[in-house]
């Protein structure tokens, strides 16, 4: 009853009232007893309250619940609902605006699903992204962009672009993008730190669907390992070029003359044929290296694994390498624990070793120490080889590796290297998934150590 006596309420039962007191006055002019009166006016006046808070109950208040649920609705509160039982015409309401609610609140579930679904797809895109309307305020950055530019989200969202992105480059793809309204490509250089990326900046146009612009997406690339994979294919190229010139030129000069009469002279031939000779082999070492590297580095290539010890390869090759080594007065030991087994390519891990421990001698001066030790750790072999050579700077240390890259180019050509040898390792080691590393110092000598896992998946 509480209900009738609010202020909603409370006007409706002051104009029963005064129905009553209204009909009291009128019926005091026919009825001369006025307790009979009073009580008439009074049971009149109990009909209409109970008639009140029956329409109240029936339709007022189920409609006010009702109302209050749809405001609740409106606010983002798609949790309410109408737990007031009604029949009729308001049970259908109550029922359908439940319904509806129940709608909502799915539809706001899918919808924050999908927008942390789609926020986790832009944030972990593997490219720059900022969205920017068409009076050039940004909407939305990516985690790329964030990494690729530093500061925070925050730092970039709602600001002009060109107050918070301080690149000409940027600007001008997206000052294009707006004007063309057409795609925009370009590429600019970006440093972060001392570290250097190649990036390209895509600039497409974004129209409503009355094909107006209304802003314009940017998309960031970072070409920094293309443009690497460019720059060593160009430099590839160039030292395969200059490598086979040589002994091409040589053979070519000496052939010639030979044929203008100097093949007459039997010394000068001689010593003509054996440079030739000599100059031949180091071309069909040159292509055999070639040849290794291009079939390593195939990404479906897999080596023949086949059960072996180290101790009997390290046999065969010993004598060689102690050959070798006494030419230049080098000292050669190794350290080799017994039955030290490995699954691996026989061939390809004895040219590992041997391209090694040749760099080594080659690298040592007379009188010096070249040492092998392999042993075994867990399940892993440790293979390491130790000079006491010329050695090299830390600086030149990530690039030995390279095809090509010598730290002396003269020195290593007079060795009769290809340069490919260190290459050819590091793939070998590879393809056999193990790791090698390499610790030098200048006129100090040079130390690497592969580790091999025994039986390699």
């Amino acid at each position: 009853m509480k209900e009738l006596f609010s202020r909603t309420v409370f006007s409706y039962i002051l104009g029963l009232l005064a129905i009553v007191v209204l009909t009291g006055i009128i019926l005091s002019y026919a009825v001369e007893n006025a307790i009979m009166l009073v009580f008439i006016l009074f049971f009149q006046y109990v009909v209409l309250m109970v008639m009140l808070y029956h329409v109240f109950d029936k339709y007022v208040k189920p409609v006010r619940k009702a109302v209050h649920t749809v405001d609740e609705l409106l606010k983002g509160n798609y949790r309410a609902r109408i737990r007031y039982t009604a029949n009729g015409s308001i049970g259908q309401l109550n029922q359908k605006i439940n319904r509806l609610a129940r709608q909502l609140s799915e539809l706001a579930f899918h919808e924050q699903i999908q927008s942390e679904q789609l926020k986790t797809v832009i944030d972990n895109t593997v490219s720059g992204l900022v969205l920017i309307d068409e009076k050039g305020y940004i909407h939305l950055v990516n985690r790329r962009v964030v990494n690729m530019f530093g500061k925070t989200a925050r730092d970039y969202i709602g600001y002009l672009y060109y107050d918070v992105l301080n690149n000409e480059k940027i600007h001008q793809t997206i000052q294009q993008t707006f004007l063309y309204e057409k795609n925009v490509k370009d590429s600019f250089v970006h440093y972060k730190g001392i570290e250097k990326y190649y990036l390209e900046v895509v600039g497409a146009p974004i129209f409503n669907e009355r094909q107006l612009l209304k802003g314009a997406v940017l998309v960031l690339y970072d070409i920094t390992e293309l443009k690497k994979l460019e720059t060593m294919r160009k430099d590839f190229v160039a030292n395969v070029s200059h490598e086979l010139q040589t002994p091409i030129t040589s053979i070519k000069g000496f052939s010639e003359t030979l044929l203008d009469g100097a093949k007459d002279d039997r010394a000068t031939r001689e010593e003509f044929l054996k440079i030739i000779h000599k100059e031949s082999e180091r071309l069909q070492f040159l292509i055999d290296d070639l040849l290794m590297l291009s079939k390593l580095e195939k990404d479906e290539y897999e080596p023949e694994m086949t059960a072996f010890t180290m101790n009997d390869l390290i046999k065969e090759i010993t004598p060689v390498i102690k050959q070798k080594a006494a030419r230049k007065r080098i000292s050669f030991t190794n350290h080799l624990q017994s039955d030290v087994h490995l699954s691996g390519d026989v061939e390809q891990i004895r040219q590992m070793l041997m391209n090694l421990l040749d760099n080594a001698i080659n690298y040592t001066p007379e009188h010096g120490k070249v040492s092998l030790s392999i042993v075994e750790i867990d399940d892993a072999i440790r293979i390491q080889v130790d000079d006491t050579g010329i050695g090299m700077d830390e600086s030149v240390l990530p690039r030995i590796f390279e095809r090509f890259y010598r730290v002396d180019a003269a020195r290593s050509r007079n060795t009769g290297g290809t340069g490919l040898g260190l290459a050819i390792v590091k793939h070998i080691v590879e393809v056999h998934g193990g790791q090698i590393t390499v610790d030098s110092q200048p006129d100090r000598g040079t130390r690497f150590v592969i580790h091999l896992p025994q039986h390699h998946v």
